[in-house]
Order: structure tokens, then sequence, then C-alpha cells
């Protein structure tokens, strides 16, 4: 049995499959980031007790279907929403709470990096989060011994290893082959150097490992963190650590070359694996890898769901007002569903920045939702400009792209974006201006991706992973939707006030 568990950003799930890849049971948790002392942020003890009930959760299922607990694990992968900053002392003590990837107060670092790095390096990189603490003389800035992504952090601590896969630590810092590119290491402390700072960075950075290679096995430490019952014995294998980016790469079997996939939920991305480097340096794309170590280029955007979710809990508590009560489900599809109804010309238009959207230039968050004085107010209108929002950061980054001449036949899908039948695919097909397909079990997103990793360490990764996930997905149902003339039309005319609202976005920021 082989058991994934991914932290989202407001769910983690956890997925236990057979050496086949089917699956046997899910789990989850439900939690939030919380914005303290000026920083997004998750506590570390609700880390752990996320753990614990992901696992409780898909243990209890597993025994009301087969009438017996889990005992042993053959192999185990961990994997967590990418970046963000985890800072330990020598004596692993953390030194301040875990800063996500969400948080937009390093534009400064981000800006001085990619200048002198000659690399892009964004605001949500570890290693752009250091940069920033010590630049702002933060205190404990000089007494950092080992830096890690969340990921890292509950691998280390369920196995005893200090490491990271490939694809995680290139949203760390980057990457050439499957060390720290050591040329740019060299620059970085240099000006660690100038502030101060005589660490060097590669002292402070998790060990890079590539997919379906040794990274540990489960301690008795570990597995009474794991499961409160302490049923569980120790010795499952266990993968590297991955981050949501690669892991759904791994779900939607969207690993080779001049493939592509895109994630949807609380936070957006296209991933396209490249089979060339980018002519030119965009502070509007990331250049990371998959868990193999192949190239790939990177458009994320910090914001996608959690505006259409915040106005779906608004519709249920005047549904709650008038007595009313509807399954959440029914009323998330009903109200996306409600969108094809929307007109050409609505002239309703949104912003779903909760966080600053640094693809389009927003340093912080106000969500906002604008109407032309002739625009069509209604339930059809109003949803479209949200849903059209979700993906709308996205299409700026996909257009550098082409520009550069990167081209993909394909683009698969997952997140609960997608949930709806065809709604959400064709959004998002109009937006990349390319066809989207969501397989069966992407809807499992990333803790299945992890779980597969984890298959594929199993076996002792001696098959291509490109190779060893064709296999897999082989028979996988799926959907594929192009988005028609007319919804690429209406989407091309949402864009139009969209692009022109960000000076008012910017300018609600400001003021």
């Amino acid at each position: 049995m082989i058991l994934g568990i991914e932290f989202g950003s407001t769910r983690v799930k956890a997925v236990l499959t057979d050496r086949a890849g089917n699956v046997l049971a899910v789990g989850g948790y439900e939690w939030e980031n919380k914005l303290i002392d000026g920083f997004w942020t998750y506590s570390i003890d609700e880390v752990f007790t996320a753990l614990r009930r992901a696992y409780s959760s898909v243990n209890n299922e597993y025994r009301a279907k087969y009438g017996e607990y889990i005992t042993k694990l053959d192999a185990i992968g961990i994997s967590a929403m990418m970046h963000g900053y985890l800072a330990f002392d020598g004596e692993d003590n953390l030194l301040v709470p875990f800063r996500t990837w969400r948080n937009t107060n390093t534009a400064q670092a981000a800006e001085e990096l990619t200048k002198e790095l000659g690399f892009n390096m964004p605001q949500r990189w570890s290693a752009t989060h250091y940069y920033q603490a010590v630049l702002n003389g933060e205190p404990h800035a000089d007494r950092v011994a080992f830096l890690t992504t969340l990921s890292g952090y509950v691998h280390w601590k369920l196995t005893g290893k200090k490491v990271l896969g490939v694809g995680d630590a290139s949203g760390m810092f980057p990457v050439r082959g499957r060390e720290y590119d050591i040329d740019r290491v060299k620059k970085y402390n240099e000006l660690l150097r100038k502030r101060g700072i005589t660490r060097d960075l590669r002292d402070l950075l998790p060990k890079i490992l590539l997919a379906g290679e040794d990274a540990g096995t489960l301690t008795e430490e570990g597995a009474k963190l794991l499961d409160e019952s302490r049923t569980l014995k120790a010795g499952a294998l266990f993968c590297p650590p991955e981050g949501d980016a690669g892991t759904g790469m791994v779900a939607t079997n969207s690993v080779r070359e001049k493939t592509g996939n895109v994630s949807a939920g609380t936070s957006s991305f296209v991933m396209i694996v490249l089979d060339r480097p980018l002519k030119n340096l965009h502070t509007e794309i990331d250049v990371v890898t998959t868990p193999a170590g192949l190239p790939v280029a990177m458009v994320h955007a910090n914001n996608c769901t959690s505006e259409i979710n915040a106005w779906i809990r608004l519709f249920d508590e005047v549904i709650t007002l008038f007595g009313g009560e509807v399954a959440k489900g029914e009323l998330y599809d009903k109200l996306f569903k409600i969108s094809a109804r929307a007109d050409a010309d609505a002239g309703v238009f949104a912003c779903n920045f909760l966080s600053g959207e640094p693809v389009a230039n927003v340093g912080e968050g106000r969500p906002m939702v604008f109407r032309m004085p002739d625009g069509k107010m209604d339930l059809a209108n109003f949803m479209q400009a949200q849903i059209y929002s979700a993906v709308a950061p996205l299409q700026i980054g996909m257009k550098i792209l082409e520009e550069e001449g990167v081209s993909v036949n394909e683009i698969c899908g997952h997140g609960g974006y997608f949930k709806t039948e065809y709604i959400g695919q064709s959004a998002m097909s109009a937006a990349l201006s390319a066809p989207v397909t969501v397989l069966k079990n992407a809807g499992e997103g990333g803790a299945y991706g992890i779980a597969l990793l984890a298959l594929y360490r199993l076996g002792g990764g001696k098959e291509d992973l490109a190779d060893f996930l064709d296999a897999r997905f082989a028979k996988e149902e799926k959907t594929t939707v192009r988005a028609t003339d007319e919804e690429v039309f209406k989407f091309n005319r949402f864009m139009k006030l969209y692009r022109a609202g960000l000076a008012a976005e910017r300018a609600a920021a400001e003021v």
C-alpha cells in the first residue's frame, strides 16, 4: 500500500493506492492560512494536527471498506505548497513562524536578486524570503542554519532526512542539473557577505534528490507522529518530498518535453515542460523543474478560487436567511453553470486579488468587482466575471510564453476549479488558447501525484518517469474541452476591461 499526503492551501489531502495506482481510500483535513503580524502563515502545531487528521481519515475509510486498519505501508510521499520560508537555527528550533508563498513583502529582495543573479527570483522563493530578512535586519537572520519548504519539513520529521525533491528545490533557489546553480550561489553568498552574513547558502539548503531516489524510511518517531493510534509500523520507504507543482505534473501525466498542465485551486499555475531554454528573462515566468529534473516554465498566480469561495459563502448566507438549505457542492455547480448564460458585452468584471499578484504587477490584494455604467448586473454576468477573473492572470503569463515560441498541444488540468463539468475547462481553454483535458484521478490532485512518486520509488526508479506514468495513465478516463469561438470572444472582451481595471486595483492598494 502506498500513501500520498499533500498539504494544500485550504485542504490537506491523503490518498492510499495499490501497486497499480488504483485509489483504495482518501481522507483530508480542512485548514486556512491566517494573516498574523503582516505575514500569511499556518501554525506549525496545526501542520502536525493536519497530518494526523488526514491520515486518520484515510485509515478510517480504509477500515470501512476492507474491515481492518492500516498497520503497514510500503511507501509514502509528502507534498506541499511550494516556496515559502521555514528557517531553523543550529539546534533545529524554528526561528520565525512559517511564511507561505502568499506573502508579497519581498519585492526589494526579488528585484535585487533578479538583477544580480540574471535569473528571475520571484517573491515566493525561499532564498528571496531569506535575503529580504537579511535586508530588513531581522534579528533571526544571522542565526539561520537550515532552510526548507513545508514538504521538506514534514518529510524531515517523519524520516530524519533533510532532503528535497529537485522540483521543490528549484523553487527555493535556481538549480543546474541536480545541484543548486553554483555560479549563482557564489553571487548570492557575496550579497550576503556585504550584509554581514558569512554563511554559504549551500549549507543552509536541503540536499537535492531526483524522483525514484532513496529519501529515507519512516522512523519509529515518525510513525507515532503520523498515526495517533500507534498501530502503524515503521519502515515504509519514502520518495523525495515534492511541491504541489511537481505533483500536479505527475497527477496529470505531464512530465515529458512540450507537455503542459494547469493547477487551479487557491492559487493557480501553468507548467510547460521546455524543450529548449527561454531566450529572455521574464519576471512573470518562473523557471523550475519536473521531479526528474527537466526544465519547466511556470506561470504562477497567487489568487484563483478564494474570492469565488467567499461569494458562494455569501450566497449560502442569503439562502439560509430565507430558511433555505442547499448542499455546498450543488450550490457551486449551479452558480458555475449559470455563468454560461452571461452576455458577451456584460460590462461586469472583477479582480480576485486577496493577496498581491506579481504576474499582474499588483503589490497588495484588494478584491474588487466593477461594472460599466451600462453593465448588465445579473447573476450570470456576475458569476462569469468571478470565474474569468480566477484565470485572467494566467493569460498574462501565457502571452509571454507565446512570444518566446513556447507551444503546447494540450493542457491537462486539475484542482477544484474544474469540479463543475465543462465550465472551468472552457474558461481555462479560452484563457490559455489550448484545449484543456481533465483526467478522472486528477480530482485527487497532488496527493495522488505524490503517491505515484512513492510508487515509482518503491520500484527503484529504474525506468524513465514519463514511461512509468504513461503505463499507469494508458486507460485513464478523461474529458477534453476546447473553448468555442463565442466563449473566446467573451473572455477576450472581459480581458480588455480586466487589463484596464488593474490600474484601479493598484490605486486601491495605494490609498
